[in-house]
């Protein structure tokens, strides 16, 4: 991936690991957009980098992410990087879940459902530029899994998986798909 010269997109770019992302790109004089669901959070980070977007993005909704997806090919025409990087993770007790399962299939639609929806949905945009990249936000526990967060930690080993099968599937394409594997992070917010 080139590191100069694109226009990138970063969900979950309000904090943690995508602000992270998000403030490099930005340093190096790319036009970074940063979209998730905490208002606040992307205020907060557009503020201390002028000349950032953000958009709010509910990943867990396809609607949403359908929309937003032809919000941003309105909007940034030239949108060359796709980074999936908003997820969610929660201790569960599995002897202890409630019968409707909320919070698994919230992580399951953040996690998984909402980078495979994105990507979709941004792949036409992303196939019109001469190079492109999606990059996928996994987790060192896709392969080391941590016991209290199991519904957490099969999202990102299928994330790892999406990521190799999409790569195979766009390896004669001009989009570069990579996977970023970071091993534990202190939370910030």
């Amino acid at each position: 991936m080139k590191i100069t010269g694109n226009t990138i997109l970063i969900t979950g770019g309000g904090s943690g690991i995508g602000r992270g992302l998000a403030e490099s790109f930005h340093s190096l004089g790319n036009q970074v957009i940063i979209a998730g669901r905490r208002k606040q959070a992307l205020d907060e980070t557009t503020s201390k980098n002028a000349g950032m977007t953000s958009l709010a993005l509910d990943i867990e909704d396809p609607a949403a992410i359908r929309s937003f997806a032809s919000q941003v090919t309105a909007r940034f025409p030239k949108l060359n990087v796709l980074v999936n990087n908003a997820g969610i993770m929660r201790v569960e007790n599995l002897q202890a879940q409630q019968g409707d399962l909320a919070d698994a299939e919230s992580i399951i639609a953040t996690n998984l459902l909402g980078p495979i929806r994105l990507t979709a949905a941004l792949l036409p945009l992303l196939q019109k530029q001469a190079h492109s990249t999606i990059m996928n936000v996994s987790s060192g526990l896709a392969f080391v899994p941590l016991a209290y967060a199991p519904t957490y930690c099969a999202t990102k080993a299928a994330v790892h998986s999406y990521t190799q099968s999409l790569r195979f599937q766009l390896r004669a394409s001009t989009i570069e798909v990579l996977e970023l594997i970071p091993p534990y992070v202190a939370r910030t917010s």
